[in-house]
């Protein structure tokens, strides 16, 4: 469920499928220098010179972009190969489901919900709770009517990223 908040923040609220999140991005290639559009070899010695200056720069950066992306595309494989598995022996054990809300595709805060109906529930409630401004992470203990299976401290669950300032 994708929702907006008070403030314009846009925040998306849905059931985290598999028990890992993806270490893997494409993060490292978007600091890759690009070359100027202007610019063009000739066809005289100089500039061929200057093109293989460019290349043998050019050949580390282009060897480590595609070493990630093989990398990138071999989790993907990996986790599309694991998710029936992962799935089955959810739903054959009756383990928990996590809900997360992220904010863009960074995930800010999650918690456990209980099975498929209550974790409708929760992303239902939660996405509600964002549209009208409130932060599951900053309901203090107790505040007003917590959802079973959901424990608001006014911090995020150990080892799970802090909430936005």
């Amino acid at each position: 469920m994708k929702v907006t908040s008070p403030s314009g923040a846009t925040w998306r609220v849905s059931r985290r499928w598999l028990p890992w999140r993806r270490r893997t991005s494409l993060d490292p290639i978007s600091g890759m220098p690009s070359t100027p559009s202007g610019l063009s070899l000739g066809d005289d010695p100089i500039s061929m010179i200057f093109g293989v200056i460019i290349l043998i720069v050019a050949l580390p950066f282009l060897i480590v972009a595609l070493v990630v992306m093989a990398a990138v595309a071999l989790e993907l494989l990996l986790l599309l190969l694991l998710l029936p598995l992962v799935i089955l022996g959810r739903v054959l054990f009756g383990r928990a489901w996590r809900v997360e809300i992220r904010q863009g595709w960074e995930p800010v805060w999650e918690t456990e919900a209980g099975g498929w109906r209550e974790s409708g529930r929760l992303i239902e409630r939660l996405g509600q709770d964002l549209q009208q401004g409130r932060m599951p992470w900053r309901v203090p203990a107790g505040g007003s009517s917590p959802t079973p299976h959901q424990h608001l401290t006014g911090q995020p669950p150990p080892g799970q990223p802090p909430p936005p300032v």
